[in-house]
């Protein structure tokens, strides 16, 4: 298996276009000629789970965080990003990181796993992103409508929030001039035709976009297929920053603490006290300050993340539970979501999850 098949895989699950613009996710170290002989999982990239992975015989590290996030001068061992990657050079590991792309995604994404291990339903983005989708217009027999409306919906066509087959049609006519060239059982060479014709609309992610247009071509009737593209400024309520969901039930204050604290395994949580139940929350695995105004307008009971400075704790104003659960703690369950991905695709080759906590913080108790 050679490592552009399980790049391929994960950039469906998780484009590299849905990354900050901060963002360095990608394949960091390596060709993706190599072939695959064991991945190794784990949550940041050090020198300690480079050597893990040599041991492991593991010759593909997949991190969360990526370990190189702006430019490089030189390489000359003078701090752990530069070990690290010199030792991942020679020991030919590739190094590939899917961070805030897998952040922004819905389904399979970092805070949806979150969700889940919290028993909260009634999901959905709380910051969803806007220019990720496309608007796609064709025109085709009326006869050929549905088969085409059904090629284009199997490869994720049409869908809108919690709706899959989403479409519009309307009826007008087409008209064309055969020319030279042109296959003889259309028409006349140089003779006017029309047809009547049905119009199909379908919403689009841009990642999908090659995929849709290359299953409407295969599909199409037509020798030469009209279709135009239309950029839309819609949210894409399937990619965005964070999640808000419910609990089945209010819970009380306390009650959600220990909960949070058991669930997520935690030594401690810093939060702002709220005297009220708790029903909706949103979360933001790794740092969340950002979205602090988007969980009030939610609104939020609770606001669980990480990384929040003592002023912005005032934030809060007693609308909201701030919870501060630590980076690392927020984001260690990732190391199972993507060991849970690639299991489902992948099986001919090992994939292990490190054994090395990799956290930088420690507490005192």
């Amino acid at each position: 298996m050679q490592l552009k098949s399980i790049i391929d895989y994960l950039e469906s699950v998780a484009p590299l276009k849905y990354q900050e613009s901060y963002d360095n996710s990608g394949l960091l170290v390596g060709e993706k000629s190599l072939d695959i002989t064991g991945v190794l999982i784990s949550l940041d990239c050090t020198e300690e789970v480079v050597s893990e992975a040599i041991n492991e015989k593991c010759n593909l590290i997949i991190a969360h965080h990526p370990i190189i996030f702006g430019g490089m001068k030189r390489f000359n061992n003078a701090n752990y990003v530069q070990r690290t990657i010199q030792k991942a050079i020679k020991n030919d590991i590739a190094i590939y990181a899917i961070h805030t792309n897998l952040d922004n995604v819905f389904k399979n994404g970092v805070n949806e796993r979150i969700a889940e291990r919290l028993g909260l339903i009634n999901t959905r983005i709380l910051r969803p992103k806007s220019n990720t989708l496309l608007k796609l217009a064709t025109y085709c027999p009326k006869d050929n409508r549905d088969t085409i409306l059904d090629a284009l919906f199997a490869v994720g066509a049409g869908h809108i929030g919690n709706y899959s087959n989403c479409s519009f049609s309307s009826s007008g006519t087409g008209t064309f001039k055969p020319l030279a060239g042109s296959n003889p059982a259309i028409g006349s060479v140089g003779n006017q035709s029309s047809e009547e014709e049905v119009k199909i609309e379908v919403v689009v992610p841009y990642d999908l976009q090659n995929q849709v247009i290359n299953q409407l071509l295969s599909i199409h009737p037509y020798e030469e297929v009209a279709y135009e593209w239309y950029p839309i400024l819609n949210s894409n309520q399937l990619v965005g920053a964070g999640i808000v969901g419910d609990f089945p039930n209010p819970i009380s204050d306390l009650d959600f603490l220990a909960l949070l604290k058991k669930t997520m395994e935690l030594e401690v949580i810093k939060y702002t006290p709220i005297a009220k139940n708790i029903q909706r929350v949103s979360i933001c695995g790794g740092s969340g300050q950002f979205l602090i105004e988007d969980a009030k307008r939610s609104n939020s009971d609770a606001y669980i993340t990480s990384d929040i400075k003592y002023h912005e704790f005032f934030d809060a104003e007693n609308q909201l539970m701030i919870c501060d659960i630590g980076h690392y703690e927020s984001e260690k369950y990732t190391i199972d979501l993507l060991y849970d991905i690639l299991r489902e695709k992948f099986s001919t080759f090992a994939i292990l999850k490190t054994r090395i906590d990799t956290n930088p913080v420690k507490y005192f108790q």
